[in-house]
């Protein structure tokens, strides 16, 4: 794991260590509701507009959701064991 992903994906999901699964949780869902593309069905008229809109939200989608695994996967590995 680079540290520069590590430390896009905290900027991505406005997270500081030490995080709690919940925070993650909810910063996911913020910004899947944010970036889901079916959000931009309706922003315009204009096609070529309305792809590049999709196409950033897709881009953004799978931006958190492998940054949400990365963060996950830190957070299973940070657990004490007992």
């Amino acid at each position: 794991m680079t540290e520069k992903r590590l430390t896009d994906a905290l900027a991505l999901f406005a997270l500081t260590q030490p995080f709690t699964r919940e925070q993650l949780d909810q910063k996911r869902d913020a910004l899947l509701h944010t970036w889901t593309p079916r959000r931009f069905a309706n922003l315009t008229n204009n096609p070529k507009k309305y792809m590049q809109a999709y196409t950033k939200a897709e881009e953004m989608t799978r931006l958190v959701e492998a940054s949400y695994v990365l963060l996950s996967s830190l957070l299973v590995s940070e657990k004490p064991t007992t």
